[in-house]
């Protein structure tokens, strides 16, 4: 059976990926790679892909990773009925309520003029 995974490649801290066609019961570094059908930079989110190829392969069994599902999807790939759609991901806030902007609106109250006082001279005593 054959797979369609990322295979990393690209330097250090700067990764980028190739769609390639494997065997699927083999480790994904050490599979026998039947063929390569685009490239994927998630930097620049890029997607190459050859359609045409991407069909065939699906079209004879090849089961693509969710990921891989996603960047077909988007480039146009018609995918067969049994291709399982990645579900998404929605992540759960804790502690909504305590979030500024669920926070009650406080309204800025102007500061109020304070009524100059007068300031007295000080009174300085004199012995007589």
């Amino acid at each position: 059976m054959l797979a369609i995974r990322l295979q990393r490649v690209g330097r250090q801290g700067y990764a980028t990926y190739r769609l390639a066609v494997q065997e699927a019961q083999r480790h994904p570094s050490s599979g026998r790679v039947v063929s390569y059908i685009g490239s994927y930079n998630p930097h620049t989110k890029e997607a190459v892909i050859q359609n045409e190829l991407a069909e065939k392969y699906l079209a004879n069994g090849a089961q693509p990773t969710p990921r891989v599902v996603k960047l077909l999807a988007n480039a146009g790939v018609k995918l067969p009925d049994w291709v399982k759609k990645a579900d998404v991901k929605t992540k759960a806030i804790r502690h909504a309520d305590k979030l500024r902007k669920n926070q009650p609106k406080v309204e800025e109250v102007a500061p109020e003029a304070e009524p100059e006082v007068a300031v007295d001279e000080p009174v300085v005593e004199t012995e007589a």
